[in-house]
């Protein structure tokens, strides 16, 4: 496994040796607040096994992928914001905005988004 992934901020709080306030948690993934929140409500949603990002998976990745957009639609449920509606980000590599090697989907709400984004 590559190290920058299973070495970066997201695989250490994945392990728990970093403490977060939880949103929500199951076996397979783990969501908690975004430290820069870019609306009121902006949760960030990470799989417990490390993976770069959406563009890394495969086919034998199916299942987690799938749970982390159901995590995502419950963060949205526990978070009040399912109603009017949320965003949800999954961002890869470098030009497409991912700054944390680790996939982590961002669940965005609590005011209206614009599109295209800023």
């Amino acid at each position: 496994m590559d190290t920058e992934i299973t070495d970066s901020l997201f695989a250490r709080i994945a392990r728990g040796e970093i403490p977060v306030t939880v949103v929500y948690e199951d076996e397979h993934v783990l969501a908690f607040p975004d430290i820069s929140p870019q609306a009121p409500v902006h949760i960030l949603v990470i799989p417990k096994r490390p993976v770069r990002n959406v563009l890394t998976l495969s086919a034998a990745d199916g299942e987690m992928a799938g749970h982390l957009l159901l995590a995502c639609a419950e963060v949205a449920r526990r978070m009040g914001i399912e109603a009017d509606g949320c965003r949800v980000v999954l961002n890869a590599g470098k030009a497409g905005g991912q700054t944390v090697p680790y996939l982590h989907a961002h669940v965005l709400g609590g005011r209206d988004l614009a599109w295209p984004p800023g």
